[in-house]
C-alpha cells in the first residue's frame, strides 16, 4: 500500500512538472530566449556566417530548403537560417534600445514635470501633447528619412516617439509621491530637489515603467521591422528581417516562398512570445502588488 502511494505521489508530481512546462509563458520565454541566443551566438552556430553577414555565393542561388540549407537560399546565393539568424540580431537591437531609451528619458522627463511642478511641468506636459498627437509611426517614419537610412536613425526615431508614454506614467507616479511623509521629510531636513528624485522617487516609480516596459518590447520590436521592410532600417549587406521580408515579396511570386516565409515567421514568434511574456510579468506583478 505504501509503495502503490508513493507511485502515485511520483506520477502527480511528474503531471505537475510537465504542467509547468508545457505553460505558455514559460514555453514562450523559453523561444524567445532561444532566439536571442541564436542571434548573439550567430557567428558560432551557422556555418555560413559570412553570408549571413552579406557575403554573396551566386553558386547556389535560389536553392529551396534541404539538409544543407535548411530555410534554402536567397536571389544571392545566401543561407536564408545564416541571415534570419543575423537579421533577428539586428531586428531585437533595435527593440530592446528603443524600450531602454524611451523607458529612461521618459521616466526622467516625468518625475521631473511631476516633482517640481508648475511652470516646467505644463510646458513638459505641452510638448508631450505634441507628440502624442501625431501617430506614432508615421512620425518615427519621417525622422528615419530625415536622419537616413541605418539601424542607428531606426532607433532614434522610434524612441523620440515612445518617450512620451512613459512620461504620463512617471509623472503621475510623481505628483502622489511628492506629497508622502518620506518625501516632506527628506525636504524639511533640506534634501536638494534633485537628490530626492533620484533616491526616493525614481525607485518608487521603476516598478509601474518596468511592466510598461515588458509589454512594449514586441511593439517596439514590431515597429523596427517595418520600418526594415521601408527600407529605413538596418541597410544591406547587413541582414534585417523586416528587409527580408520585402525582398521576399518578388520571389513569392516567382514561386519561392522561403524567401519571405521564414523571415516573416522569425518576426511573428519573436513578437508573440514578447508579448506573450510582457502580459505574464505584468500579471506576475499585479499579483505581487495586491
Amino acid at each position: 500500500m505504501t509503495a502503490t502511494t508513493a507511485l502515485a505521489g511520483r506520477r502527480e508530481s511528474l503531471r505537475r512538472r510537465r504542467g509547468r512546462l508545457g505553460d505558455g509563458p514559460s514555453l514562450m520565454l523559453g523561444l524567445l530566449a532561444l532566439i536571442c541566443l541564436g542571434a548573439i551566438f550567430a557567428p558560432i552556430l551557422t556555418p555560413y556566417a559570412s553570408e549571413g553577414m552579406g557575403a554573396p555565393n551566386l553558386s547556389t542561388r535560389l536553392l529551396s530548403p534541404s539538409f544543407a540549407h535548411s530555410f534554402g537560399t536567397d536571389d544571392l546565393g545566401r543561407d536564408l537560417l545564416a541571415r534570419c539568424l543575423f537579421g533577428a540580431r539586428s531586428t531585437l537591437m533595435i527593440g530592446f534600445w528603443v524600450v531602454l531609451v524611451g523607458s529612461v528619458s521618459g521616466t526622467a522627463i516625468g518625475v521631473t514635470a511631476g516633482y517640481i511642478g508648475g511652470v516646467v511641468d505644463e510646458f513638459i506636459m505641452r510638448v508631450t501633447d505634441v507628440f502624442l498627437a501625431f501617430p506614432s509611426f508615421l512620425l518615427s517614419i519621417s525622422l528615419a528619412m530625415v536622419f537616413g537610412p541605418s539601424t542607428e536613425s531606426a532607433i532614434i526615431a522610434l524612441s523620440v516617439t515612445w518617450w512620451p508614454w512613459y512620461a504620463r506614467i512617471a509623472r503621475a507616479q510623481a505628483l502622489s509621491l511628492r506629497e508622502r511623509n518620506f518625501v516632506r521629510a527628506a525636504r524639511t531636513i533640506g534634501v536638494s530637489r534633485g537628490r530626492i528624485m533620484i533616491r526616493h522617487i525614481v525607485p518608487n516609480v521603476a516598478n509601474p515603467i518596468r511592466v510598461q516596459a515588458t509589454q512594449d518590447i514586441g511593439a517596439a520590436i514590431l515597429a523596427g521591422a517595418s520600418l526594415g521592410f521601408l527600407g529605413l532600417g538596418t541597410q544591406a549587406p547587413a541582414a534585417d528581417l523586416g528587409a527580408m521580408v520585402n525582398q521576399g515579396r518578388l520571389g513569392l511570386l516567382a514561386g519561392q516562398w522561403w524567401l519571405i516565409v521564414f523571415p516573416g515567421l522569425m518576426i511573428y514568434l519573436i513578437v508573440v512570445a514578447a508579448n506573450i511574456v510582457g502580459e505574464a510579468l505584468q500579471s506576475s506583478a499585479g499579483a505581487t502588488d495586491r
